[in-house]
């Protein structure tokens, strides 16, 4: 009879509780209990693993960006940065596409989750490009990419994650990942001419949200009303790299900022806005903070296992090459991104790459930019690209036409990927 180690009878099991389309925590926590009981410890242990897992301070910052994210989308915050960027951008070429590009850029260093920036700005961005002649799959597509970059354009959930694995700066992480994400970004605009559906009716300009005033006047309007909301970016990233407080801190105070300037600026918070916001907050936190702890057993099991020691030898037995092995990592992330959320993928994988990393002496903060890249492409590909299925539901489309929209966008987020893994100083020109 065959033996079958702990570690890989975990994963075994946790591959097959996918199948049976088990909730990814639940398929963790499952798992990692029938390898605990295989290596003989009791479920008297759990408890602990399980307060381990969550008990770090820096992961205080995910439900409190969720929160913030939140906050500005339905207090009318987001509403008037997109029309501040429609009156600054809209009559250039691409019209809305060019919008909705800026607006998805924008709006991930506020979220910091790509399901919940679809959910909060996909709506008016897919109505205004199908407005200006794009396909609906296509705008839908749009968005899902653009969201998805919102794991790496600081604040990012997926960086604070991945700063605790590591055991790096997250500071110098959300820093380091401002540029890569603005490079991702602006090689989305190479696809905006393969989306129009009927050139025909294709508008010269957005239409005017302000009718009657000058360019000038109504981009000093937009300007004014907006203000407080592009300041965000600023008031986050600007304490973090000043040193006035941490990212985890930064997430509170981007929190208290949406309430401020939601209440006291433009006078949309009431009651039931601020206890829908709460809700959604707490059920978003809930499911992402479910699979970290249920992923700190796993990562446990896999410790004591050792299948960090004999997955991680044979990544380095492969090749002397060490691009050769960075691209089986690539390739392994982008595989399983079609399979899985970004946060199980960090939780289960990055304990095998990291100690490659080490070994291989790269650059903690490139590296973690580019498993970033990697986790956002995994976002917009079926079968789970969890971005598409919200702008399903948005758009009432079919999942695979607005993987056919998100196409173009795919093919480009791969050739940022190879841009930033082939130059990592671009992960070094805004750190000190």
């Amino acid at each position: 009879m065959i033996d079958i180690g702990a570690g890989s009878l975990m994963v075994g099991l946790f591959v097959l509780f996918l199948i049976l389309r088990v909730p990814v925590a639940f398929a963790l926590g499952l798992s990692a209990l029938a390898a605990m009981w295989k290596l003989g410890f009791g479920l008297d242990l759990v408890g602990d693993l399980l307060t381990a897992g969550i008990g770090k301070f820096s992961l205080l910052a995910i439900p409190f960006f969720i929160l913030a994210g939140n906050l500005m989308g339905r207090l009318g915050i987001a509403d008037r940065m997109i029309r501040f960027f429609r009156v600054l951008v809209g009559g250039l070429p691409g019209g809305m596409g060019l919008v909705g590009t800026v607006v998805c850029l924008f709006w991930g260093a506020v979220s910091g989750s790509g399901p919940a920036s679809v959910a909060a700005i996909g709506p008016m961005i897919i109505r205004s490009m199908e407005d200006d002649g794009y396909t609906r799959a296509f705008a839908a597509g749009l968005v899902c990419t653009g969201a998805a970059l919102s794991i790496v354009i600081p604040p990012s959930i997926g960086l604070v994650i991945y700063g605790v694995l590591a055991e790096t700066s997250i500071a110098d992480l959300f820093i380091a990942a401002i540029i890569p994400g603005l490079v991702c970004g602006a090689l989305m605009l190479v696809a905006l001419p393969f989306g129009r559906g009927n050139p025909s009716s294709t508008r010269d300009l957005v239409p005017d949200p302000y009718p009657g005033l000058s360019y000038g006047a109504a981009l000093w309007r937009s300007f004014l009303d907006s203000f407080w909301g592009l300041m965000t970016p600023v008031v986050i990233l600007g304490g973090i790299y000043s040193g006035i407080f941490t990212p985890t801190e930064a997430a509170i105070v981007a929190s208290v900022y949406a309430l401020a300037v939601g209440g006291l600026i433009y006078r949309t918070l009431n009651l039931r806005s601020l206890y829908n916001c709460l809700v959604d907050s707490a059920s978003g936190s809930a499911v992402v903070m479910l699979v970290v702890a249920y992923a700190g057993l796993f990562g446990w099991v896999v410790t004591v296992d050792d299948l960090i020691g004999q997955y991680s030898g044979t990544l380095l037995g492969l090749s002397d090459n060490q691009w050769v092995i960075l691209a089986v990592i690539m390739l392994v992330l982008l595989i399983a991104g079609m399979f899985m959320d970004a946060v199980t993928i960090m939780f289960i994988c990055l304990p095998i790459f990291l100690p490659v990393m080490r070994e291989l002496q790269w650059d903690p903060i490139w590296f973690g930019v580019l498993v970033m890249v990697n986790l956002a492409i995994g976002l917009i590909t079926p079968p789970v690209g969890i971005n598409l299925y919200v702008a399903a539901n948005i758009t009432r489309l079919p999942l695979e036409r607005i993987a056919r929209g998100a196409l173009p966008f795919l093919l480009t987020s791969v050739i940022g990927l190879l841009v930033i893994a082939a130059f990592p100083g671009l992960t070094r020109v805004m750190l000190p």
